[in-house]
């Protein structure tokens, strides 16, 4: 029988109930745990989305629909695991269940196209150190001008604009996000805001839009500086200029979670309600047919550079 090739596909994670929120959010603090006005916070969060993210939900799609269309290329050969990076299953329980697979190569590839060794760095570290020598993994560190996501982004984009009146859609403004990263990273080179602002401008230019801008979105509660401006620092901005309608297009991310369903779905929803500013925000990627193709075509790829 052939040896199996496999998929590690990594993500951020969430907790599974409100209980579980303590556990994941220490985990996320290093094994500090939250302060209670902290965590009572976060829990609130997750309630007014209806008490948990969906985001793990999501993960199982993305991770069933892309082994089938790899399977379609070579039928029983593949085998995806999910990895996350805070909750389970961790990315450590996705090296283990490929193993027991029998896979000894795989392709490692976090559900984020743009590269900081602050996100995408730590997984792939957290990724080596379970596989040691026993998996051959390949990373896809970046993928933040793949083709198609970006034709998917700007299809969205364009979608977004026809719902506004046409005497105002020139003039509507978009912004790009994704989530911001302790602004140290910039001391050291790191690609993040670069690439962001690659995406943001080939969707631009895919879907032609004229005004558009980069902005950042959930930084972390820590002391230290992170990179901004924020998006609900920017939405009201553009209000004030005068704009007809803001269009938030968070491309940094490409599932519903807390992050889009709380930070820009109710937070900065109403932040623009209350500038005076129609909003609104494209859908994310989420198990898209499209989107894993994508996917796929990245794996198949990766595989193809070493075979």
């Amino acid at each position: 029988m052939t040896e199996p090739t496999g998929v590690l596909l990594m993500a951020y994670g969430t907790p599974a109930t409100l209980a579980d929120v303590e556990a994941y959010y220490t985990h996320i603090r290093r094994g500090r745990p939250p302060a209670p006005e902290m965590l009572e916070e976060l829990v609130a969060r997750y309630r007014a989305i209806g008490g948990s993210s969906p985001l793990l939900e999501i993960c199982r799609a993305q991770a069933r629909g892309l082994e089938r269309l790899l399977d379609a290329e070579r039928e029983g050969s593949f085998r995806v695991e999910l990895g996350m990076k805070h909750a389970p299953p961790y990315i450590e329980d996705g090296v283990e269940a490929l193993l027991d697979s029998g896979v000894r190569r795989a392709v490692a590839l976090v559900l984020a196209p743009h590269y900081s060794a602050l996100s995408i760095g730590e997984y792939m570290a957290r990724a080596r150190a379970a596989a040691g020598d026993r998996l051959d993994l390949l990373p896809v560190e970046h993928w933040h001008l793949n083709p198609s996501y970006v034709a998917l982004l700007a299809e969205r984009l364009r979608s977004c604009v026809r719902s506004f009146p046409v005497d105002v859609r020139a003039a509507l403004d978009v912004v790009f996000t994704a989530h911001s990263l302790p602004a140290r990273i910039l001391e050291t080179g790191d690609p993040y805001p670069a690439q962001l602002r690659q995406t943001a401008e080939a969707v631009a230019r895919s879907a032609g839009v004229e005004r558009w801008s980069v902005a950042w979105q959930s930084a972390g509660r820590t002391p230290e500086p992170w990179l901004g401006p924020d998006v609900l620092e920017v939405v009201p901005a553009l209000a004030e200029a005068g704009s007809p309608g803001v269009i938030v297009c968070p491309a940094g991310f490409v599932s519903d979670h807390l992050e889009i369903l709380y930070d820009l779905d109710v937070q900065c929803r109403a932040v623009a309600a209350e500038a005076g500013v129609a909003w609104r925000r494209t859908g994310s990627a989420n198990a898209d047919p499209e989107f894993l193709a994508a996917l796929a075509a990245l794996v198949l790829d990766r595989f193809g550079a070493v075979a």
